[in-house]
């Protein structure tokens, strides 16, 4: 016996709608609608947004200082060879460098920062491991880096330009010792807080002391590490001038000796001091940069 032919209407592929519309094959997705300008810029509004939030409180206050500063001037009528107003201040700062006085003081002492920090930061990252990983080492050397620290550099530097010159040596060792003991300590901290789960874990794959050190504790220990440079830098400018006033030719601090002795030019004093604050914010901002790119924010 056959089986009945059943009629209808013959298939056509993929039936459509009534209205004759084809609807879409079962897993085929249909084609996304592609990203607008308008898209593209409410993604980068967030961005914007963070840095303008960031910004608009040191602009604010940059102008506030900048506006009581003016007050002070005006309402207590000191002459500028006593307190000099911004703009007199702005002024000769420009001066300074146009005509040639400012570069040359400038980049004695960014040798000088530069140079020191690097040595001083070096010398304390290995000490700082040292003394996190040996407490015969913490014994034996801490009284020393204590009572070290607690001499004032002012007081050491006429001694330190006495026995190493009035060159450059000199400034490289003040910035050393004052670049030392911030490092050093926020490496032996961070040395120290490395996770005791990662040490176990990293000797049963059998690593050796060196490993240990490279591969597990300086990269769990660089936040706290690159902290403590964000402060040595800072304090490197501190060193580079107190050398300078130890003695030296040139310099930022030399300039400024000379601004408020024999030219007796209070607005290039000034000037001199805000070409300081910028090389330390600045300094500060570039290794804030460094520690977000290796760490992250926190």
């Amino acid at each position: 016996m056959t089986e009945p032919v059943t009629g209808g209407a013959p298939a056509t592929g993929v039936t459509g709608s009534p209205g004759g519309t084809p609807a879409s094959a079962p897993g085929i997705r249909a084609a996304a609608p592609a990203a607008t300008p308008s898209g593209a810029g409410r993604r980068r509004h967030p961005r914007r947004r963070r840095l303008v939030s960031a910004l608009w409180p040191v602009v604010a206050s940059l102008a506030v200082f900048v506006l009581v500063w003016q007050f002070i001037v005006l309402v207590s009528g000191f002459q500028s060879f006593i307190l000099p107003g911004p703009l007199t201040v702005a002024e000769r700062f420009v001066r300074a460098w146009t005509d040639g006085t400012m570069w040359p003081h400038v980049q004695s002492t960014l040798v000088e920062v530069l140079l020191g920090f690097a040595i001083g930061a070096s010398i304390a990252l290995v000490v700082g491991i040292a003394l996190a990983r040996s407490p015969l080492a913490e014994r034996l050397l801490s009284p020393y880096l204590v009572a070290a620290q607690a001499t004032p550099v002012l007081a050491l530097a006429p001694l330190i330009a006495l026995w190493f010159g009035t060159g450059l040596l000199s400034k490289l060792v003040i910035c050393t010792l004052i670049v030392f003991f911030p490092v050093a300590v926020a490496t032996m901290v961070g040395v120290r807080s490395v996770d005791p789960r990662l040490l176990e874990m990293a000797r049963s794959f059998r690593a050796g002391s060196w490993q240990l050190i490279t591969r597990v504790e300086v990269p769990a220990a660089l936040p706290a590490i690159l902290g403590g440079m964000r402060v040595g830098v800072t304090l490197a400018v501190i060193g580079a001038i107190v050398g300078e006033w130890a003695g030296a030719n040139q310099g930022l601090g030399v300039l400024i000796n000379i601004a408020r002795g024999s030219l007796f030019d209070i607005p290039l004093m000034f000037a001199a001091l805000l070409q300081l604050a910028i090389i330390g914010v600045t300094l500060y901002l570039v290794m804030l940069f460094i520690e977000r790119r290796l760490v992250g924010e926190r």
